[in-house]
């Protein structure tokens, strides 16, 4: 039997919740040790399966299988693929220097810390299942530890914007529950590689078929989030710790994404298509509407968390377009969003952290005094605005150039032509951003305020040069990412 590398890593960090919980002693210092050891061997793994990966095949890799509800035929199932090794790996990556980011939380440090692994395992689940099942347990373990990691260490309003949270993921994931369930009743398995081949799009009548799919397609569409099921994200980046806001907007809103290629695109490939045109025009309007009020924001962690709206809708855009090279894109947006954001996010903690202020009118010249800062704010602002030789312009010219170029959607062109839009738009916001801040004329209150120290400068370093990494050689990532695409490929050219 080979070893279970899956589940290892998967489980590695409740592993460490547990026995944070359990330490006999509260100082602060050896929980942070105990969480970032047991999130580094995650990570360590995940690099592991990443070189062993086999680059020539399009099936399921590192696969564990075993029968657990016998009666129902639900599966203990994991396995990887080129859509799901890229978002594994920059789970266990953020879930590693979250624990760094966090480094100077003291207030009940046990329950956090032990709340943060137990959060990375829930997302970990969800991009390893093969089981529907499976899948939406993991799906749901997030939530609990999510609400709490808000309502506890947050700010503002963080009760409601925690609340807020659940109520939005319950009714989506309600209504996916209903779909799943909907798609085992007409199909007899829940094993999504199982469901992907039958061609159920025939079988089922148009009416069952748009009903699954869409119940389905709503749960994803909440967490992606999707206009105008998105309300709920600002609020909730708002007023969480930063840590949190770093996991949020680097993998957990990727879990709707890759919910909709791996169930949605895959499992009902003909519906997807019929209703793409429908699908595109919302992932135009997030573009465009995430974009213009983001240029409205004062607040620096909810300008971040508007533009992430706007992203997001490149990535349904990409989705829906069909094409191999626009799903690629899509996915390695995922990615790339995830690394930009999670280390905006981070850089918005250090102003605010050595500032006291995320209010933009209320800041100005800080480059002045936090040169390191401002410089990887600013790398990572113009990755951001899809800057060529960043992750941010491979993943958008694929987007872009995929969706223009495909033939499954009539009339396309315009809807992409449009959504390019976006790019402008961010480029204001991004610019305008970076310039009140950090390149204003220097306020006198913030004099003496000081710099990154060695911690913050490894792990935003350490971010900036993935960023650039995969902007120079996207093909480190693209080439494995085609892999998981062209399954999907299949149910529309056969």
């Amino acid at each position: 039997m080979s070893f279970p590398y899956l589940s290892t890593i998967i489980f590695l960090p409740v592993i460490g919740a547990i026995v944070i919980a359990l330490l006999p002693w509260a100082n602060p210092r050896r929980i942070k040790l105990t969480a970032a050891a047991f999130t580094a061997v995650s990570f360590v793994l995940s690099l592991a399966l990443f070189v062993m990966f086999d680059r020539s095949l399009t099936s399921p890799q590192f696969v564990e299988q075993a029968s657990w509800i016998p009666a129902i035929n639900v599966q203990y199932f994991l396995g990887l693929d080129g859509l799901s090794l890229p978002l594994l790996l920059l789970t266990t990556l953020l879930g590693f220097i979250a624990v760094f980011v966090s480094w100077k939380i003291d207030i009940r440090a046990k329950e956090y810390f032990a709340w943060l692994l137990v959060l990375e395992t829930g997302i970990l689940g969800v991009f390893c299942s093969l089981d529907l099942v499976l899948f939406f347990i993991f799906w749901e373990v997030e939530i609990i530890p999510m609400y709490l990691l808000i309502s506890i260490w947050g700010t503002g309003r963080k009760e409601y914007s925690a609340m807020k949270f659940v109520l939005y993921t319950l009714t989506g994931s309600a209504m996916m529950l209903a779909g799943i369930l909907l798609l085992y009743f007409q199909a007899g398995t829940f094993n999504m590689v199982t469901l992907a081949g039958l061609g159920l799009d025939s079988i089922l009548s148009s009416l069952m078929a748009t009903a699954i799919f869409f119940l389905i397609f709503i749960g994803y569409a909440v967490k992606l989030p999707v206009f105008p099921f998105h309300t709920w994200l600002p609020d909730a980046h708002t007023d969480a710790p930063t840590a949190v806001s770093l996991i949020l907007a680097g993998v957990l809103i990727k879990m709707g994404g890759y919910g909709m290629l791996r169930v949605c695109v895959s499992i009902f490939p003909e519906t997807a298509q019929h209703y793409a045109p429908l699908l595109i025009a919302l992932a135009v309007i997030g573009i465009l509407y995430g974009a213009a009020v983001t240029l409205r924001q004062t607040d620096l962690k909810r300008l971040i968390a508007y533009s992430s709206i706007s992203h997001m809708g490149f990535v349904l855009l990409g989705i829906f377009a069909l094409s191999q090279v626009s799903m690629a894109g899509a996915t390695l947006q995922m990615v790339s969003h995830g690394l930009v954001t999670g280390l905006l996010f981070a850089m918005v903690g250090l102003v605010y952290e050595k500032t006291h202020e995320r209010s933009i009118p209320k800041l100005g010249g800080l480059a002045r005094q936090m040169p390191i800062i401002a410089v990887v704010f600013s790398v990572a602002g113009l990755a951001a605005l899809g800057l060529p030789s960043t992750s941010g312009f491979a993943a958008e010219f694929l987007i872009f150039l995929g969706s223009f170029n495909s033939t499954m959607v009539p009339g396309i062109q315009v809807y992409t032509i449009v959504g390019i839009l976006g790019v402008v738009l961010g480029a204001g916001y991004i610019l305008w951003m970076l310039k009140r801040v950090f390149y204003g004329a220097p306020k006198e209150q913030y004099d003496g305020v000081p710099d990154a120290d060695r911690r913050e400068k490894i792990y935003t370093f350490a971010l900036v040069a993935v960023i650039m990494f995969i902007g120079i050689y996207p093909r480190i990532l693209t080439d494995i990412i085609k892999l998981g695409i062209q399954p999907i490929l299949g149910g529309f050219y056969g």
